[in-house]
């Protein structure tokens, strides 16, 4: 397990996404340092009716038991944890997914306001030339959002919007999470199976 992502999640709708990434990328043997808002817990709670432990440590255990994860795959950080690998250069993964990412997380980032472990987490990325994938759920987008976005997408971050596509012929809202979730995978190099790719079947 000498793999490892942040994974983060915020307040705006697509939590579905988010859980279904995390099991995901458990069952690739990734260690996951996850960061998740205030906000997105309400959102967790109300698409999805779960209610996440508070304290860091039991939200991990929480987890691992619920994604079959090792002891210690999922690591549940605390938003002003400044001492956890994730704020710093020198241990943060070198990959990290917002999923999903809320325009005000959008916001933070793109003005680097480092104002909790989440937004210090994607500034370190950002500042070490790693990967950054934020995927916002928001429409319509604002010139505001479209600015901070465009800002974001120069400096190399990887701007994946929530929405799917149909020409897999999706059967059921889990076709379409999966379609998502796919997308991520293939930006970080994950290998899956969850949907049927372009051209494939076709014909």
């Amino acid at each position: 397990m000498n793999k490892a992502i942040t994974l983060a999640l915020t307040g705006a709708s697509g939590a579905p996404y988010a859980l279904r990434l995390l099991q995901c990328l458990v069952q690739a043997d990734y260690r996951v340092y996850l960061l998740a808002s205030s906000a997105a817990r309400v959102v967790l709670k109300t698409e999805q009716q779960q209610e996440w432990p508070g304290s860091p440590k039991e939200l991990s255990a929480y987890l691992c038991r619920q994604y079959g994860a090792k002891e210690g795959q999922i690591v549940a950080c605390g938003k002003e944890e400044w001492f956890s690998p994730v704020a710093s250069g020198s241990a943060a993964p070198k990959q990290m997914v917002v999923c999903p990412c809320s325009m005000g997380t959008v916001s933070a980032i793109a003005n680097g306001t480092s104002d909790n472990l989440l937004e210090r987490a994607a500034d370190v990325v950002i500042k070490e030339r790693g990967q950054l994938i934020l995927v916002p759920r928001e429409s319509p987008f604002s010139a505001i959002h479209l600015e901070n976005m465009l800002k974001l997408a120069r400096l190399g971050v990887t701007i994946m919007p929530a929405a799917p596509g149909f020409y897999h012929e999706p059967k059921s809202i889990a076709d379409l999470v999966d379609f998502m979730v796919a997308r991520i995978l293939d930006h970080l190099g994950v290998e899956h199976a969850l949907t049927r790719r372009w051209g494939y079947g076709h014909g």
